[in-house]
């Protein structure tokens, strides 16, 4: 087997480290590294800077770690929906950079791109843009500087052995933008097939920007909100 195939999320998460700077792929509990975070919570590490969308909502996904106290920083663009973050960042026990969503998008976009800053309009006038460059264009703009990571953790549907990914339709969200600005990237995957059993005009990210892969078991994909109605 390829040496990018591990065995586990505790094989393949080895060398995450105290202080370490980490992408977590998923839009709210949508397409979260489900395995991947139950392995950091089982980690003995601290002082984490965590860079995902909301980390975590409703108790679940990333609020697992969040709680353990091992996130010191938390680069996100939303905190609704997750009490527990808004509690510690209230009693001050975690650093919150709040960023725009599409800023925070393409501040990860541009680190995959080796773009290291851009201006935009987002945010001019706000709290945002405290101690950043202003610059004139046809409207005032201001400085933003990539995103880069020391690891990404990501959850795709399928991946090849060499590393060719398939995501499952809005669970690929920021994930694929994670891989190309992180240093290391770590997919868990719902399904290794073999080379080839991915088209190639349906591979949504290209095996370069992997370094492991592994079969995650029996997954909770939990929704947020369940409605019912009564049958009449």
């Amino acid at each position: 087997m390829n040496k990018k195939v591990f065995t586990s999320a505790k094989e393949a998460l080895f060398d995450i480290k105290s202080g370490s700077t980490i992408m977590s792929g998923g839009f709210g509990l949508c397409g979260i590294p489900e395995k991947s975070i139950e392995q950091l919570s089982q980690m003995d590490i601290e002082n984490l800077t965590l860079i995902s969308n909301n980390i975590g909502n409703s108790g679940r996904g990333l609020v697992a770690i969040l709680k353990q106290g091992k996130i010191a920083k938390a680069i996100c663009s939303y905190i609704g929906g997750n009490p527990d973050l808004e509690t510690r960042y209230l009693d001050k026990e975690i650093e919150i950079d709040l960023v725009p969503q599409g800023t925070f998008s393409e501040r990860i976009r541009a680190a995959g791109l080796g773009i290291r800053a851009f201006y935009t309009p987002t945010g001019f006038g706000t709290l945002v843009a405290e101690n950043k460059e202003v610059k004139e264009f046809d409207r005032p703009c201001i400085l933003e500087e990539a995103l880069h990571a020391d690891f990404a953790i990501i959850k795709a549907q399928k991946a090849d052995p060499y590393g060719n990914l398939w995501f499952k339709e809005t669970a690929r969200n920021f994930s694929p933008l994670m891989a190309m600005a992180a240093k290391t990237t770590i997919v868990e995957v719902e399904e290794i097939v073999e080379l080839g059993q991915i088209c190639p005009e349906d591979i949504h990210l290209p095996g370069l920007f992997v370094q492991r892969i592994y079969r995650g078991e029996n997954y909770k994909n939990d929704i947020e909100f369940l409605k019912t109605s009564e049958q009449k």
